[in-house]
């Protein structure tokens, strides 16, 4: 059976979303720190770009594919919505609707796999 990439996406999603979760709750545990600058992941819009996904080649006749790039979510400052007095960037309200979002991504992520997995095993079962 040849690799499906639907699971290779949803695989680089989950990831994406994993950094973005440990990037928000660290912002979250520096809500007091003096100084501390919030930090966010780039979008996974901006990820998924830089991401090559190829098609298999079955005939000789066929163009060869090019490799897929490995996945990075770079850490960058993120903009807040509010600066306190000691300089700290973190806004609780900020981080609780990007965690939000977060979780949202996971529910999105699972029911994909969910779905298409249940799709797979019903063509099996038909075969």
């Amino acid at each position: 059976m040849d690799k499906i990439f639907l699971f290779d996406l949803t695989a680089r999603h989950a990831e994406w979303a994993s950094v973005r979760q440990a990037t928000i709750a660290a912002n979250i545990a520096n809500a007091n720190t003096p100084a501390y600058r919030a930090a966010d992941v780039e979008p996974f819009s901006t990820v998924l770009d830089r991401t090559h996904l190829t098609q298999a080649r079955t005939s000789a006749g066929h163009l060869s594919p090019a490799g897929a790039e490995a996945m990075r979510a770079e850490v960058k400052p993120a903009d807040s919505w509010e600066v306190s007095e000691s300089g700290n960037t973190v806004s609780l309200d900020q981080q609780m609707v990007k965690a939000a979002e977060t979780s949202g991504a996971f529910t999105l992520n699972t029911s994909v796999v969910r779905a298409f997995h249940r799709m797979v095993l019903a063509s099996v079962r038909n075969a």
